[in-house]
């Protein structure tokens, strides 16, 4: 496949895999169309090490698409609990609380 075809198979295949997965998900068309890429090289991957199939075999092929759409799925997961760490913790000195000192302790 040619690397338009891999760009297009990406988005597509990104944003299946956003529309499967619940949540909101951080990135705009560029992150999803780089995590469906690396999906679609991953799935193929992990679909001819553990199946013993060639998982990108042309760009209209079903096999294609089904592991460029899981691949993209795992990444999206990953993606999305690598971000989810930072943004969990809240508070501090920047939101209007008063920082951990002893000073400021009641």
């Amino acid at each position: 496949m040619g690397i338009i075809a891999w760009i297009i198979l990406g988005l597509v295949a990104g944003a299946i895999a956003k529309a499967l997965i619940p949540g909101k998900h951080a990135g705009g068309l560029v992150v999803t169309t780089l995590i469906g890429v690396a999906g679609a090289l991953l799935g193929g991957f992990l679909a001819t090490r553990l199946f013993n199939v060639d998982g990108v075999q042309g760009f209209f092929n079903l096999s294609t698409w089904i592991t460029a759409i899981a691949g993209s799925a795992l990444l999206l997961l990953v993606f999305h609990l690598i971000t989810s760490r930072g943004g969990g913790r809240r508070g501090g000195p920047r939101s209007g609380q008063r920082s951990g000192g002893w000073a400021n302790r009641r």
